[in-house]
């Protein structure tokens, strides 16, 4: 295990005496100017609750201090994960998904939901049946964030959303949210666009290790390799044997059509972010949800193949409410992880950052 040089630690957004001051599932980016731009889910009450937003917050000194939060998508329901890539200039993109509104009265039945009044709940019988159905969704920003097109709806979801391959289209490696898709429901599977996320196609599915279930699989992310191949990492959760919550990965030859069955890496955590360092190295971060409660990231120099030892990004959390780490390179070298989780003393999560020389 390695600690890693000179790492600096701080916030982005705390408001623990908010009710809704709990945020959650950042992702980050960096535009072609150096502006850097953190999202999540932000302006909630808790870790599952109804109100939700997508929160965009920037920086203009390499992550030393941000803006206040800017609410950049509210829709009838719960605006859940946040992911955002750079198209190029600063051309942003931007992932979320919702539930549908039938998963918010089974939460409430199960006592899931924070104490809600049955008038604020039964008021989603009121949305309109094209809000109702949630789903997996992306906006695009030709301005920095300032303003956001149209809201698309796509075929899967994960939590860092699509990626931007070399020859300017996306690839959005996800899993099936609520596209009712009967053949091939919760498959992890690989969609491309190129047309900045307008139409997508069907391209691939990753096939699942032979005696497990689709539900032990979720929140993939993939980055494409230096010869055009591409690896993706796959959250996994459930297992019969220890690591219980760990990343599968897979590769592709033919830029997503057909996938290497998932291995396991072992590791003791999850979801997977994977960035490309100036160095040529490869960067996967993630949340450990086992004592000692953290962030964590491995290295590969060998584009996936072998991978070092775990390296600390952060360490002592104080419980297993965290994580959804991402990272961006700075321009000095150094790499900035965004991830939530709680204070030391505070019921809410909030919004981390750490800065550290791999």
């Amino acid at each position: 295990m390695h600690l890693p040089t000179n790492t600096e630690h701080g916030l982005i957004y705390r408001n623990p005496d908010s009710f809704f001051g709990y945020c959650g599932w950042p992702s980050v980016c960096k535009d072609d100017s150096g502006v850097l731009y953190a999202v999540c889910s932000g302006f909630r009450a808790s870790h599952v609750c109804a109100f939700g937003k997508t929160v965009l917050f920037k920086s203009l000194d390499e992550g030393k201090t941000w803006s206040p939060p800017m609410v950049i998508n509210d829709t009838w329901l719960d605006d859940r994960d946040a992911g955002i890539i750079c198209l190029g200039g600063n051309t942003l993109l931007v992932s979320w998904f919702c539930h549908p509104t039938e998963v918010y009265f089974r939460f409430r039945e199960q006592d899931i939901l924070p104490p809600l009044s049955d008038s604020i709940l039964n008021r989603y019988n009121t949305i309109p049946e094209s809000g109702r159905a949630g789903g997996s969704y992306i906006r695009i920003s030709h301005d920095g964030g300032i303003t956001w097109g149209e809201t698309i709806k796509v075929p899967v979801s994960s939590p860092h959303g699509p990626i931007l391959r070399q020859d300017g289209s996306l690839l959005y490696l996800g899993k099936e949210m609520y596209n009712h898709d009967e053949d091939q429901p919760f498959v992890i599977a690989a969609y491309e666009s190129r047309d900045e996320g307008k139409t997508w196609l069907h391209i691939g599915d990753i096939p699942k290790p032979e005696g497990s279930t689709w539900d032990n699989f979720h929140e993939p992310h993939a980055i494409e390799l230096k010869d055009g191949r591409i690896l993706g990492m796959i959250r996994a959760q459930n297992l019969p044997e220890p690591p219980y919550f760990t990343i599968y990965q897979s590769f592709s030859d033919d830029g997503g059509r057909t996938w290497t069955e998932m291995t396991p890496t072992g590791v003791y955590g999850s979801p997977p972010h994977l960035m490309r360092h100036s160095s040529g190295a490869i960067i996967l971060v993630y949340g450990r949800r086992v004592s000692p409660f953290g962030e964590r990231a491995l290295i590969s120099r060998d584009e996936g193949v072998t991978w070092s030892q775990e390296y600390i990004v952060f360490d002592n959390a104080p419980d297993a409410d965290l994580g959804y780490p991402a990272s961006v390179e700075l321009s000095d070298g150094s790499v900035l992880t965004v991830y939530y989780q709680k204070c030391d003393g505070d019921n809410l999560a909030s919004l981390h950052w750490s800065r550290w020389i791999p």
